[in-house]
């Protein structure tokens, strides 16, 4: 009885080490930096300025909640939440349902699905050339040239304010629509083909269909794509570091927690910002987890 006990122990013991290794002393470490100053030297509480406001050892704290940059950064993240968490989930689904009607579907989900098979580096790169401006010079920007084809002016789109917040949304809807098109398909063909008949067969159009049937029964699988792109928005990195680097108004909070660590070795600032990054994202996580246990325990 007692090998059998042990047994399972032995099996998981690896998994277990390089968990802790690799997550559970890292989260831990980062966690303690967060109340350090910047070289580890003594607590946050040092670096703070006579006659300015100072968190003692929450310092780090301080800056990542009320700095003019990270309040920024949250307004930034919090517009990507509302674009393209709405725009990836909304054509996602359209997709999802008219992809179904068409002769070449699986085609269709094909071409739709592709650009998540190039890495968000790769797509930011891409989409750079596509946005590029070049002043008083030949743009060579697909989509300045396409503006200037048609007697238009090029346009910096990233570097405009709130322009290129757009367009960097843009890029992760076309990067992430098809990632919502695949799980909502997979709802929408789990909808009994008996209901849909039988509302056909009363009158209801295909929009009422669609409203009153569909939506309804594949909510929870809506519940956790949306969740789960609040949490992609939330941690996005690569596509703002490539594109914009994090200036003319567009950073991020994980864009920055970087730049503290790696441009301004502020290694307590960046380990605060990681801890609130963090803190921000359990919430959903938790819901997405409680949900999918929610939808494997109906199964």
């Amino acid at each position: 009885m007692q090998q059998g006990a042990i047994t399972p122990w032995l099996y998981l013991m690896p998994a277990i080490v390089i968990m802790f290794i690799f997550i559970v002393y890292p989260a831990a470490n980062t966690f303690y930096l967060s109340f350090r100053n910047s070289t580890n030297t003594d607590w946050a509480s040092a670096s703070c300025v006579p006659l300015e406001p100072c968190w003692g050892i929450l310092e780090n704290y301080r800056y990542a909640l009320t700095s003019e940059i990270m309040r920024i950064a949250f307004f930034n993240n919090l517009m990507w939440i509302v674009i393209m968490v709405t725009a990836t989930v909304v054509l996602g689904l359209l997709v999802a349902v008219l992809a179904d009607r068409v002769r070449y579907e699986p085609w269709a989900k094909a071409l739709i699905f592709m650009p998540m098979a190039i890495s968000f580096v790769g797509a930011g790169v891409i989409w750079k050339f596509v946005y590029d401006y070049r002043p008083g010079a030949e743009q060579i920007g697909l989509l300045n040239a396409i503006v200037v084809a048609l007697g238009g002016q090029p346009v910096p789109w990233l570097t405009v304010p709130l322009v290129n917040i757009v367009a960097l949304n843009f890029v992760g809807v076309w990067v992430w629509t098809g990632f919502c098109m695949t799980i909502l398909a997979a709802a929408v063909k789990s909808v009994p083909s008996e209901l849909l008949e039988a509302a056909r067969l009363d009158g209801a159009s295909e929009v009422q269909v669609f409203r009153q049937i569909t939506v309804p029964i594949i909510m929870p699988t809506i519940a956790v794509v949306v969740t789960t792109m609040v949490i992609n928005v939330l941690k996005i990195f690569d596509i703002v570091y490539v594109m914009t680097g994090g200036n003319y108004g567009t950073q991020v909070i994980a864009n920055q927690m970087y730049i503290e660590q790696y441009t301004n070795f502020q290694t307590g600032r960046a380990a605060a910002i990681a801890v609130v990054l963090i803190a921000v994202i359990l919430p959903a996580m938790y819901f997405n987890i409680r949900r999918f246990r929610e939808q494997e325990a109906t199964r």
